[in-house]
């Protein structure tokens, strides 16, 4: 399982991890940090790798190109960043000719600064160039050496850039709209050949979910063995933050969707035309709601 972003959304996927759920379920896990969805749908699509977290938009751009990824849960179905600024930032429309910065093109940040480039009448590129960083922490340090004038980030670098003085323009959770943001996906060819081991897997991480939501001392312990945070009181946010925003259960709306393939096929031709079906099976997650094991 491939996880790509240093973001509190990875935090039932850690505690499934780390409480032994999904060796609970009978699978042997190895987790792996690959710091960009369209890299990590690569190794899977190779093979490298079975399970991995994926931006909707980047997984439609890859299926359009040949692969046939799917997203098996959703992780947020909002965009959990923020939009931070420099202090002399007053206003969106101050952003125009200058830089924000991102981790890379096809991951979450880059979704997430074109929703609010939209939202704001402003052109990516044009108005604005978006800069890749590489990692969320390292958009926070560029924002410190005054090297981008706005960054996308999420909690914790969200919560630790505002206790830095940087000015928030918009809090995509709250302003921004319903949009699938993480998910977890894999081939449809291994969910053909290895039903119940996507089975398993998503058994485990919902397992994962419910304790990371329900016990927030575990839920914030897990998490910070990867997000490696000093300050308990950001640690607590980030767990705050995301409890609100946490898919569960971990379905992902086919509106949400919807709104995904149309903005992807402005880009992608060969999107045009496609349904929410045709990149996702929800199958597993719907098949544990029957169950009851949500309400239990």
């Amino acid at each position: 399982m491939i996880w790509t972003a240093v973001t509190g959304a990875n935090g039932p996927l850690w505690t499934a991890y780390e409480e032994g759920y999904f060796k609970q379920v009978g699978l042997d896990v190895k987790l792996t940090n690959i710091a960009s969805t369209s890299r990590a749908i690569s190794a899977v699509l190779a093979g490298d790798a079975q399970f991995t977290n994926t931006d909707p938009s980047t997984l439609v751009s890859a299926d359009a190109a040949g692969g046939d990824m799917r997203l098996i849960l959703g992780m947020t179905n909002r965009l959990v960043f923020s939009v931070m600024a420099q202090p002399t930032i007053n206003s969106p429309q101050d952003l125009k000719g200058k830089s924000m910065g991102i981790t890379r093109a096809g991951s979450s940040t880059y979704t997430a600064a074109q929703q609010a480039l939209k939202i704001w009448h402003l052109q990516p590129e044009s108005d604005v160039s978006l800069l890749p960083l590489s990692e969320v922490p390292s958009i926070l340090a560029g924002l410190q050496a005054k090297q981008v004038d706005a960054g996308v980030v999420s909690p914790p670098t969200s919560i630790q850039a505002k206790a830095a003085g940087f000015k928030e323009l918009i809090d995509l959770a709250i302003d921004g709209p319903d949009y699938p943001s993480v998910g977890v996906s894999t081939t449809q060819s291994f969910i053909a050949s290895h039903p119940d081991t996507v089975r398993r897997f998503v058994r485990g991480y919902a397992m994962g979910l419910e304790k990371f939501k329900s016990d927030k001392q575990v839920g914030m312990t897990d998490m910070n063995k990867y997000l490696n945070i000093d300050d308990q009181n950001t640690v607590d946010q980030t767990w705050q933050a995301f409890t609100k925003y946490l898919a569960d259960p971990p379905e992902i709306p086919e509106s949400g969707m919807q709104a995904v393939i149309a903005d992807s096929a402005a880009q992608e031709p060969k999107a045009q035309g496609t349904q929410p079906s045709d990149y996702m099976d929800l199958s597993f997650v719907k098949e544990l709601e029957s169950g009851g094991f949500f309400k239990q």
